[in-house]
């Protein structure tokens, strides 16, 4: 499927990911990725699919969204299939106590944009059909996605979440502020980059007895990892803090001059 000249400027280059953790039918990711091309996504990624690839009844329900399909990538973890990114919107219907961003499906998409546009690589997670994504894989996310809907019947699915959040980024171009909030030269790291220096760091810190309880060790790593995730340092950043950590190391064996 071609997109006309208007709608390549609607929906632009760099558009989100969209990383389905563990879809239990291949029927609705047919679904989610015929959603996506009405509306010029392609980047589809499953995470530990219940179904086995390739599956006929995805293909069928799809109804001509080969293009998504075929460039389709499966992982064996959220952690890889995030790795590249730089943002991640998590969706749920159900708002958890995190100390994280929460906002409408617009306002994601709004941020998105802006994000995008200055270089970054974001993509919005989805949850399994049944159950939705567990505080560990939302942990994962930069920032949480509700979409509100009547409190009596809130019964929406996975290819409705997805059409919602690709229908707000393609009306987003034209939302998005061009000066206002404008995104800093220098990316942050990637997802994966943040991952490799917070289990040097870690590693460090458990070889130097940092934790000293190991019943509060999960914690402490978990609050590491938060601080570290909100402040989302950039590759120059981590590099120094590689270095520092290292030299510290280094010397950890050597007197003091006080």
């Amino acid at each position: 499927m071609k997109l006309t000249a208007k709608a390549a400027r609607a929906t632009g280059e760099g558009g989100p990911a969209v990383v389905l953790f563990a879809p239990q039918l291949g029927e609705n990711v047919g679904q989610v990725a015929r959603a996506m091309l009405n509306f010029g996504l392609t980047d589809l990624r499953l995470v530990r699919p219940r179904f086995g690839w390739p599956n006929a009844k995805a293909v069928a329900a799809a109804a001509g969204a080969h293009a998504v399909l075929n460039a389709m990538r499966i992982f064996p973890s959220l952690e890889e299939a995030s790795a590249d990114l730089h943002h991640l919107f998590a969706t749920t219907a159900r708002p958890r106590e995190m100390e994280k961003p929460v906002m409408t499906a617009e306002g994601a998409a709004v941020e998105a944009r802006r994000l995008a546009g200055g270089g970054r690589r974001v993509g919005f997670l989805f949850g399994p059909e049944r159950s939705g994504l567990s505080n560990a894989e939302l942990a994962l996310a930069d920032a949480i996605v509700t979409i509100p809907l009547n409190p009596a019947f809130s019964s929406l699915n996975l290819a409705q979440a997805v059409l919602l959040c690709a229908y707000e980024w393609f009306l987003a171009a034209d939302r998005t502020p061009p000066v206002q909030g404008e995104v800093p030269d220098e990316p942050p790291a990637t997802k994966a980059e943040l991952a490799g220096f917070l289990a040097f760091l870690v590693a460090e810190l458990d070889r130097a007895g940092f934790f000293r309880s190991p019943t509060r060790r999960g914690s402490l790593v978990r609050a590491i990892e938060v601080m570290f995730e909100r402040r989302r340092p950039t590759r120059a950043e981590l590099n120094l803090l590689y270095g520092i950590v290292k030299q510290l190391a280094a010397a950890g064996g050597r007197p003091r001059n006080l």
